[in-house]
């Protein structure tokens, strides 16, 4: 099968400027530049540095490929589908594209604002070469898919955030394109919205038109796309099958986001043993950087002791606070009556299994305490951040929106006579 897209050695630089000085300058220092370019001496050189947004991206994409592309902020996601979609020229590289292109990349891209949302549609479907008759035939579909007759005669200028996203995805998905391009924008829209959208790509996608689609959301992106690629520091990692490169991306860079805590100097406690580090595992012990809502997580503890015996009746605690500060959640291996009668000495970590780990999405603060015998070992408030990324928890491809729950467990409705 011949692809719809090719990527071949796709790279992208930008030049970024630093001024040699600092940002605050003396009487002395402005008065002296004036000088220099009164007598043509001109001010110090900038220095340049080039920053490479894309470095030798190659892939292909078929007719009907529902392609995820996952990756931190800075990975080069957005900029690659600039390319794409030809609002920027590459540097190095070659890209084809067959067919048409519909791309919805930020609030507002493509949308003149002085123009009203009906002649907005109409200024789309021309720049993606669709007849007038062409258009008209599906004005009504996009106007009653984005909700927004009331406001059709409108100035898009006027429109909010969410009446932009739904006119310009009502028009990207409509108007036949070959190929749509839909970045992370979708997040405007509130959760109806959103599942309305994800229901209308995958029907694109059955129609056989493919489907590029970023998201940091990764529910999403295994309920859509049936290939994925990750990207870090501008470059393609790795691609495949979603389920293999997602599993790839929680794992990237977990070394680095171990937590250390032995230079922690704001710490209580007698010292019997002092906590050294926080590591994430998955339900396969592997380490990675960021728990994903319902997988099986380990938090691994290690620790360091005073003296080298054994340690009596030794009590570990974790906290979790979240991004408000309120504490939602006290792990005590008491109260699953797990007694550390007795540590020997060959002893210096410590797991917690979390089975379907049920927070949603956001960051958390860990706080660790420990006792031995009683006696308050070690606490260390604001240990570091655990990071929680939105996952497929009820196995359904749907997650729960912000303000609706800060907590995921299982249940199931039944209906009886």
């Amino acid at each position: 099968m011949e692809p719809v897209i090719n990527v071949e050695h796709l790279s992208k630089s930008y030049v970024l400027r630093h001024k040699d000085q600092a940002g605050y300058s003396t009487l002395r220092e402005t008065l002296s530049s004036g000088a220099r370019n009164l007598f043509g001496k001109g001010a110090p050189a900038a220095t340049r540095e080039t920053f490479w947004a894309l470095d030798d991206v190659s892939f292909q994409v078929n007719a009907g490929d529902r392609l995820g592309i996952i990756g931190r902020n800075g990975a080069g996601k957005s900029t690659l589908l600039k390319a794409l979609s030809r609002i920027i020229a590459p540097t190095k590289g070659r890209i084809t594209l067959e067919g048409r292109v519909a791309s919805l990349l930020e609030v507002g891209t493509g949308f003149h604002p002085e123009l009203s949302g009906r002649e907005n549609v109409y200024l789309n479907g021309a720049i993606l070469g669709m007849s007038r008759e062409e258009i008209k035939s599906k004005f009504d579909e996009i106007v009653a898919f984005a909700e927004v007759e009331k406001f059709l005669d409108t100035p898009v200028k006027r429109y909010s955030s969410g009446m932009y996203v739904r006119l310009a995805f009502a028009v990207a998905a409509h108007l036949d394109p070959e190929i749509l391009i839909v970045d992370e924008v979708l997040a405007v829209g509130d959760a109806a919205f959103q599942k309305k959208c994800m229901s209308r790509m995958r029907d694109v996608a059955g129609e056989g038109r493919t489907i590029l689609f970023v998201s940091h959301n990764m529910a999403a992106i295994q309920n859509l796309c049936d290939k994925c690629i990750y990207m870090k520091n501008g470059q393609l990692i790795t691609q495949g099958e979603t389920e293999k490169v997602i599993s790839s991306y929680l794992r990237s860079g977990a070394e680095a986001h171990q937590i250390s805590l032995e230079d922690r100097k704001d710490r209580s406690g007698n010292g019997a043993i002092r906590f050294s580090s926080v590591l994430l595992k998955d339900g396969q012990g592997r380490a990675i950087p960021a728990f994903q809502s319902g997988m099986d997580a380990t938090v691994v503890i290690r620790f360091t002791r005073k003296e080298n015996k054994d340690l009596k009746n030794l009590q570990v605690a974790l906290a979790l606070d979240d991004e408000n500060g309120q504490r939602v959640a006290h792990l005590n291996n008491e109260l699953t009556n797990e007694i550390f009668e007795s540590v020997g000495k060959d002893s210096d970590m410590i797991q917690i299994s979390i089975p379907r780990f049920p927070f949603k999405q956001g960051m958390y603060t860990i706080t660790l305490y420990a006792s031995v015998n009683g006696e308050t070992a070690d606490w260390v408030q604001e240990a570091g951040v655990l990071e929680v990324e939105d996952g497929d928890f009820f196995q359904t491809g749907r997650t729960i929106q912000e303000g609706q729950s800060p907590f995921l467990f299982p249940f199931h409705f039944k209906l009886e006579k």
